[in-house]
């Protein structure tokens, strides 16, 4: 065993766990991504302060390879937090610099390292899932870099044998040469790991919009739905991305806007806020904001009154501060 395989199996063992919270699952669960700015405790209290029930965050500075390890103060602040059970559903989303497709030695033994010690991160949170971008292949071809995000997958799982948290593989809007467009690419990299049991999937609807799955209507979205079920699996879905595009079908240009006022339209939002099967699932935004929130009260507002009008004329879109901005980050979006 490597010394650096001995210390990452050492971190995760460092917090004894304890009963997961169980909450209602009768609620609607959403939300949105939060910052951890102040320590990871202090998402927990934004996402309560507008009235989630589902969050989404990082567990380290996102634009960075890697951080200290969490304190034991730290982990229990997020654990023990008096409004934690106000959250139904906590997940965490990798950083924007791992890429598992990567050729570059260097760039590819971080991506490795981050990954596993973000996964680690995550597990001390008794959190059940890390939302990972697959990887890019950068020019070298669609199948060796499928085939790269499989070895990368199997090399980091077997560093963490016992850990919990699932890697939950988001489709992409395949921009550039970013993988994970196509529910066959997802599913390529699910049947071929040696443990798939441990790998989910979280749809972002601007990325299979922008990546060209018709969302037109109810009828389109049961279609995407269906082949979804075919082809991946229903039980896969762990979490919606629940975004707007501002760019049209089939552009692969992954850019988020706000809720009914980019290019996928209500019809698409309606359907996914009033399907059963989606209950349960967690759907949290990734839309532009500031530091008041104020955008993701009235995204969520909007997609609430969805499920009540049952019309797109009855819904009037909740006010959004003009102030709204995203933060572009190279080809990304980074939400502070």
């Amino acid at each position: 065993m490597r010394n650096s395989d001995f210390g990452l199996k050492k971190l995760a063992n460092a917090v004894p766990r304890r009963s997961p919270i169980r909450n209602p699952t009768s609620e609607i669960l959403l939300g949105a991504h939060m910052s951890i700015g102040g320590g990871v405790h202090a998402a927990i209290e934004r996402a309560c302060s507008i009235k989630c029930t589902a969050m989404q965050m990082f567990v380290k500075n996102n634009m960075q390879w890697f951080a200290r390890p969490l304190t034991l103060g730290e982990i229990r602040a997020f654990l023990d937090h008096t409004q934690r059970a106000e959250l139904v559903s906590v997940f965490a989303h990798a950083n924007y610099l791992i890429n598992l497709a990567a050729t570059n030695p260097q760039f590819h033994a971080n991506s490795i390292r981050a990954l596993s010690e973000e996964l680690i991160r995550a597990d001390q949170l008794e959190i059940p899932f890390l939302v990972l971008h697959p990887g890019a292949h950068l020019g070298v071809g669609e199948e060796f870099g499928l085939r790269k995000i499989v070895s990368s997958i199997d090399e980091v799982f077997a560093r963490l044998p016992g850990l919990k948290t699932k890697i939950a593989l988001e489709t992409t809007a395949g921009q550039g040469s970013c993988l994970g467009h196509t529910f066959a690419q997802i599913a390529f990299i699910i049947s071929n790991v040696r443990e798939p049991e441990r790998i989910r999937v979280c749809l972002d609807t601007a990325h299979v919009f922008a990546a060209g799955y018709d969302m037109t209507d109810a009828i389109a979205m049961k279609k995407m739905f269906a082949e979804f079920d075919r082809v991946i699996g229903r039980d896969r879905l762990a979490a919606i991305h629940m975004n707007d595009s501002k760019t049209a079908s089939g552009s692969r240009v992954d850019r988020h806007e706000h809720i009914g006022k980019g290019q996928i339209g209500l019809a698409a939002f309606r359907f996914i806020m009033n399907e059963p099967r989606f209950r349960n699932i967690p759907k949290v935004l990734e839309t532009p904001k500031g530091k008041e929130l104020r955008e993701d009260v009235a995204n969520m507002r909007t997609l609430r009154r969805l499920i009540r009008t049952g019309s797109d004329r009855a819904a009037p879109r909740a006010h959004l501060p003009k102030n709204g901005r995203s933060h572009q980050v190279g080809n990304k979006q980074k939400y502070r």
